[in-house]
């Protein structure tokens, strides 16, 4: 069975009515909500305070990317909100990854709260090998870019990464068993892959060393989520 608190559900959804007819009856039963900017930006933090008011723990999951004393002042931001994990793109660079993770724990420290956990976002699980060079004009193999910028997030002191289950592997061989690896593109035995291409099943992805996985639609787009959830956990 895969463990219920490594399973995050992602909250893709437009109202605060809609989150809470997904938080209540799962809360308790995942390790966390994923709010990402498709509710924040209809509701703002009032998901996170609805989520924490029905004992739930939160991914922020915003993505940070901007010059260093932005992305800092964001970190500190979304620590003083409580959260347990949020992330910000590892191709912003050492600067502003250290820059992030020392205001958020700077400003945990002043609250006497928890750090958050700090990730990094590799390559989207919606691109491919092609789509980055083609498209992006990064020549290098994906999961080289992958685990380059692994290997930087850790050296710029950030908790663990954001990436799709086909580099677990690989990032574990680079970064070692404590890093962190939370990874989107999960997708039940049989269901569709939606937008994302480098997809694993939950059972698949355990397997393979992830820390937490992300999973949205197979869940939060099912007749009964409960029933989705418990579908899934037994499955792992």
């Amino acid at each position: 069975m895969l463990p219920q608190d490594r399973l995050i559900v992602a909250l893709d959804v437009d109202t605060l009515d809609e989150a809470r007819r997904l938080v209540e009856p799962l809360s308790g039963r995942v390790g966390m909500f994923k709010v990402g900017l498709q509710l924040y930006h209809s509701v703002g933090s009032e998901a996170i305070d609805l989520i924490h008011r029905m004992g739930g723990r939160v991914f922020a999951d915003f993505k940070f990317h901007d010059i260093p004393n932005t992305a800092a002042q964001a970190a500190r931001a979304v620590t003083r909100r409580g959260v347990a994990m949020f992330n910000l793109h590892a191709a912003g660079g050492r600067e502003m990854l250290s820059a992030a993770v020392r205001a958020s724990r700077e400003e945990a420290v002043a609250l006497g709260q928890a750090s958050p956990l700090c990730l990094a976002v590799t390559v989207l699980t919606s691109l491919d090998e092609r789509v980055l060079r083609q498209e992006v004009g990064i020549t290098k193999p994906l999961e080289r870019v992958v685990v380059d910028w692994a290997v930087l997030a850790r050296e710029a002191g950030v908790d663990g990464v954001v990436a799709s289950p086909w580099e677990i592997k690989a990032i574990r061989a680079a970064c070692g068993q404590e890093f962190a690896i939370v990874t989107p593109g999960v997708r039940p035995a049989g269901s569709r892959q939606d937008d994302q291409r480098r997809v694993m099943t939950p059972a698949e992805a355990l397997r393979a060393g992830a820390t937490y996985i992300v999973v949205g639609r197979p869940i939060t787009a099912a007749p009964d989520p409960r029933e989705a959830v418990e579908r899934l956990l037994e499955e792992g």
